[in-house]
């Protein structure tokens, strides 16, 4: 493993744990020429999932985009890191289990909303205003009309 502090393409591992609930290794690296420590993640390969733009182009599926977007909707909100990374492990778990190697890039979206909308309703209707590319205001009250709806229907409440 090459050192990302120095480039020396040797090191040694000094620890070594599960992570992730067992579907991942944590290993604590030392670089044998600087000497200074960096972890590494190792999982297993499955086949790459591709994502099919609205435009018809096909691109990798990229688990930090996920992530990213997620994180500008929650920005502010009380969600910690884990839990956003514990999605987007769930999701791309979901997406290798499934016998599908292609999701539509809408079908994506709408599962991240699915799990944002069950965390934190302020971080589901940012992340749905990115997405849906509301047009105006209009179309921006009906989803939260909708989301209010839902969740008065959800606790008991008319």
């Amino acid at each position: 493993m090459k050192c990302p502090f120095c480039a020396y393409p040797e090191s040694k591992v000094v620890d070594s744990r599960p992570s992730d609930e067992g579907s991942s290794i944590r290993r604590r690296r030392e670089c044998l020429a600087c000497s200074r420590r960096f972890t590494t993640y190792e999982t297993v390969e499955f086949a790459p999932i591709m994502v099919i733009k609205k435009d018809g182009r096909r691109q990798s599926f990229d688990r930090r985009k996920i992530l990213n977007g997620m994180l500008r909707a929650c920005e502010k909100r009380p969600v910690s890191l884990d839990t956003l990374e514990g999605i987007v492990n769930r999701i791309e778990q979901d997406l290798q289990s499934s016998m599908e190697h292609e999701i539509q890039s809408e079908a994506l979206g709408e599962i991240v909303m699915r799990h944002l909308r069950k965390l934190d309703q302020v971080a589901y209707v940012r992340f749905a205003s990115v997405y849906r590319q509301f047009q105006d205001i209009g179309s921006f009250m009906r989803e939260l009309n909708t989301l209010m709806d839902d969740d008065s229907q959800s606790t008991g409440h008319s």
